[in-house]
């Protein structure tokens, strides 16, 4: 059993005023049992989070910031076969520019239909043609988007770009600036888009923007890996809701560290890897060595402790 948790952790101030109050004594004691392993460190510059670093090694992937393959790594998942192309995630959104900064909202907040966002990618798919990209559609806030553009280009994760400031997180490479064209087309097409009017009239957040993720090409198939990834804390995180996030936590707690806990009690191999906005620490099954059981006895670190560490 390895359990990875997005977001166990966040740099935000109400986000660890709150750690140490948060009651989670079954993520304690896994944290006593098991031994302290691999520890990712990064910062909050990345482009990549540090669950995302983690899975991509647990991939076999040795890739730079924000080059892992995510977007074809998916439709391999999906029975698409490995063609050597490369491919993007779109991801339609609404950027909020009345604040100080361009702030992103999630795209689940959009609550876009089917027919809303085949009909915004029926308008674009011109402008896509026209720059050499192949556009097909997924789900109303995800389309697959081929092209050599995606080959060496880096990018941020939607999971990076959410919540935050849009500027910092776009990329600025030359490869990059066709599409700094194109998103700055489509935004001028979407200003006065049907689908907006309607959408506006009725109170719902506009589309007026895209964003490019999960760029690169996957050359081969990966590891197979056995991770259960546990999003939980994710969107209240994104979202800063950090009330709903600490009653995410407290539940992931009760039940997964629980069953976490039953599983080394049947002598089941467990590790669990927490992460942060910056890093992320791996517990596993523990040492045979006397003195370092001896030193987890006496002095166990609690849940909190760790997770400020991240």
């Amino acid at each position: 059993m390895h359990l990875l948790i997005p977001f166990a952790s966040h740099q935000d101030e109400q986000a660890r005023a709150l750690l140490p109050a948060l009651q989670l004594p079954r993520l304690t004691a896994l944290m006593g049992r098991l031994a302290v392993g691999a520890l990712d460190l990064g910062s909050e510059d990345s482009l990549a989070l540090p669950h995302e670093r983690v899975l991509a090694r647990l991939l076999g992937w040795s890739v730079s910031d924000g080059s892992a393959p995510w977007a074809a790594y998916t439709r391999w998942t999906r029975g698409n076969t490995l063609d050597g192309k490369a491919w993007a995630e779109l991801t339609p959104c609404f950027w909020d520019v009345r604040t100080a900064h361009i702030q992103m909202a999630a795209p689940e907040d959009l609550q876009l239909s089917q027919d809303e966002s085949q009909a915004i990618l029926a308008a674009m798919q011109p402008y896509f043609i026209e720059d050499g990209i192949t556009v097909e559609y997924d789900s109303p806030t995800r389309w697959w988007a081929s092209s050599p553009l995606f080959g060496g280009l880096a990018t941020a994760s939607l999971d990076r770009v959410v919540g935050g400031n849009t500027n910092d997180w776009m990329p600025e490479a030359d490869a990059a600036k066709p599409m700094r064209r194109l998103q700055n087309e489509m935004q001028m097409l979407l200003y006065t888009h049907p689908v907006n009017e309607v959408r506006l009239a009725r109170g719902a957040l506009p589309v007026n923007s895209l964003w490019i993720s999960g760029t690169g090409v996957l050359q081969t198939a990966p590891k197979a890996v056995d991770v259960r990834v546990l999003r939980d804390l994710a969107a209240p995180a994104l979202r800063a809701d950090w009330a709903a996030w600490g009653a995410a936590w407290e539940t992931l707690d009760a039940t997964v560290c629980q069953e976490a806990l039953a599983a080394l009690g049947r002598k089941q191999a467990v590790t669990i890897t927490l992460c942060g906005t910056s890093h992320a620490q791996s517990y596993g099954p523990a040492s045979k060595s006397v003195f370092e059981q001896f030193l987890r006895k006496i002095k166990p670190m609690s849940a909190s402790n760790g997770l400020l560490l991240l």
